[in-house]
């Protein structure tokens, strides 16, 4: 999708910025290099309140709105209406047409990101004692797993422009105390996972992978979800797909599917649905203290549609991420890293950096701004090293994880989804210029080589 150019001229007509000034000292590129022109200080949080004018659109455009159709409508109605709302027939065809698609032997469906990721770290014995390696740059659930698993989260840095975690600093981290890496697929961007794999291999670590952003990500032509041990993706609202709350793993490991199946359902020998269906048997045993971490049929109601229109949904998300880069490509922002051609990158987040050195204005205040635009943001993520628990049970300080400080300080998320209109992604752009085009310019410019 092209936004029409005369249209968003019109649509921020009278938007003063001296564009050339700014593309002199500017460039659309990050590096890891921690130089004297390489700001990592928290940016001046001066206070403006000058964005009075009338907002870019009407209602209040929701920030990872769910694309919701007839067909989920329909679907749920029917799931209703068929006297069988948990864990069933709707359950198990999720689960075989997400393994079909990601290409996995097998595929779990759990009641969310959080539950595939703690389960798999009990199934591979992951406790009190160990470590896992992991960025500092992701949702809480990340490492609280790891704890709750017994387990300590050592933090390594992220790359700068791709905001994944950097390979180039796991080994580092390694201890005799090591057991997994967990990487995160930031953004629906594949990590570098040929790296982090022969890491792993080499030092006998299992790979755990967040692909809570991820669904139809690819690495070399491999879909995400077939690579490290154990894959963990979310249908939580805001993904790509969505049953409200949800999860899944994948894996190729036939044990540990079974064994985690059988730990999400209580450790019960057999489901609800095979003890109470027509063809079912009521007798069962407990075989292990399991979890109440299923999926039920009204949430794969929901999900099934979706998986199939996905890749429908990921090119509509395409168009509107180049429609973004063209349009922001002059403010005082950094675009998302270009994607080589040997990734697919699932366009779940678009994220840009405000060069908050360059202008006078916080993240906070561009998201305030936006906010009296009626256009909703969201900041993903504040690093955890930042986070109270984390940086005082380890002991952790700002500038220990100098990439991850930065992205915190400046991120940024617009919206996108397939649900937005031609019209919505217009409001976006227009808000944003109206925004970034009336900050002043700091009296010292700094630019990142």
């Amino acid at each position: 999708m092209k936004v029409p150019r005369d249209r968003l001229i019109d649509r921020v007509k009278g938007v003063v910025f001296n564009i050339n000034l700014v593309r002199a000292s500017l460039t659309n590129d990050i590096t890891n290099q921690h130089s004297p022109n390489l700001p990592t200080q928290e940016c001046s949080m001066k206070s403006k309140d000058n964005f009075e004018n009338r907002p870019a659109r009407e209602n209040y455009l929701v920030f990872g709105k769910p694309d919701l159709r007839r067909e989920e409508i329909d679907e749920v109605i029917a799931t209703l209406e068929s006297g069988w709302i948990g864990t069933g027939p709707r359950v198990e065809k999720f689960e075989e047409n997400f393994r079909s698609y990601v290409g996995a032997r097998h595929a779990v469906a759990v009641s969310s990101c959080t539950a595939a990721m703690y389960l798999s770290f009990l199934e591979l014995g992951i406790g009190a004692g160990d470590e896992v390696i992991t960025s500092p740059f992701t949702f809480a659930s990340t490492a609280n797993v790891v704890i709750h698993a017994g387990a300590t989260p050592i933090f390594v840095d992220i790359d700068r422009r791709t905001k994944n975690i950097d390979p180039a600093h796991i080994e580092q981290a390694i201890t005799p105390n090591t057991k997994a890496i967990l990487p995160i697929h930031y953004a629906g961007r594949p990590c570098d996972m040929d790296s982090i794999l022969d890491i792993a291999k080499r030092h006998g670590l299992y790979v755990v992978e967040d692909a809570a952003h991820a669904i139809g990500a690819e690495y070399q032509g491999h879909k995400i979800g077939t690579l490290g041990d154990i894959t963990a993706f979310s249908f939580y609202v805001t993904k790509n797909v969505v049953t409200g709350e949800g999860g899944m793993l994948t894996t190729q490991n036939a044990a540990y599917a079974d064994n985690i199946r059988l730990k999400s359902m209580h450790g019960l020998s057999k489901s609800a649905w095979n003890r109470f269906s027509k063809t079912g048997n009521t007798r069962y045993e407990v075989v292990t203290p399991g979890f109440s971490y299923n999926m039920t049929d009204i949430q794969a109601a929901l999900g099934l549609p979706q998986l199939a229109r996905l890749e429908s949904n990921l090119r509509r998300r395409e168009a509107i991420w180049r429609a973004y880069d063209e349009a922001f490509q002059d403010l005082p922002v950094y675009l998302p890293a270009p994607v080589p051609s040997t990734i697919r990158h699932a366009r779940h987040l678009y994220t840009l950096l405000i060069k908050c050195d360059l202008v006078d204005i916080t993240r906070e205040e561009v998201t305030i701004a936006l906010a009296k635009e009626n256009i909703g943001t969201g900041v993903n993520f504040i690093s955890l090293h930042l986070q109270p628990y984390y940086r005082d049970m380890y002991h952790l300080s700002p500038g220990d994880f100098p990439n991850a400080l930065f992205a915190s300080e400046r991120t940024l998320s617009l919206p996108l989804s397939s649900a937005l209109s031609d019209g919505d992604v217009e409001d976006v752009i227009a808000a944003l210029h109206r925004i970034l085009s009336r900050v002043r310019l700091k009296n010292r410019i700094q630019t990142v080589d």
